[in-house]
């Protein structure tokens, strides 16, 4: 379940240990690769993601744009907020298959849901490739 309330979500199971899909969401240098919407992001101040942590994202437009790490719960959990809204948050759990990866999106915003699905199957086919 997600911790912003009121949010609409999406999951998938992948074959692979929580840690591998971990350290994919949390790889800024990844983000492109899974996320249709990144076409880059950096820290500002910092060298990993945590509570609090600031940054700036690039769209795939190459708007820049801020960000800050809303919650965060190494290994687990994090969500952030772009321009000042809270934007997706991202969940990892053991599962018997291996993992379960959920994104969570603000009520209002349930069309980027199919854009969460892309990015759903991308870090499955990325952490898949790995093994």
């Amino acid at each position: 379940m997600s911790r912003f309330p009121r949010v609409v979500t999406i999951s998938r199971t992948i074959a692979a240990p929580p840690e591998s899909v971990w350290e994919v969401l949390v790889d800024l240098e990844a983000w492109p690769k899974w996320g249709p919407t990144v076409r880059r992001a950096e820290l500002i101040d910092a060298e990993r993601l945590a509570l609090g942590t600031t940054g700036t994202v690039w769209t795939a437009l190459g708007v820049a744009l801020p960000f800050t790490i809303s919650e965060f719960e190494e290994g687990r959990h994090w969500a952030w907020r772009v321009a000042g809204v809270s934007a997706t948050s991202h969940d990892v759990r053991p599962a018997p298959a291996g993992s379960t990866l959920r994104f969570g999106v603000p009520w209002y915003a349930p069309a980027y849901l199919a854009v969460c699905d892309i990015a759903l199957r991308r870090i499955d086919d990325m952490v898949s490739a790995e093994r």
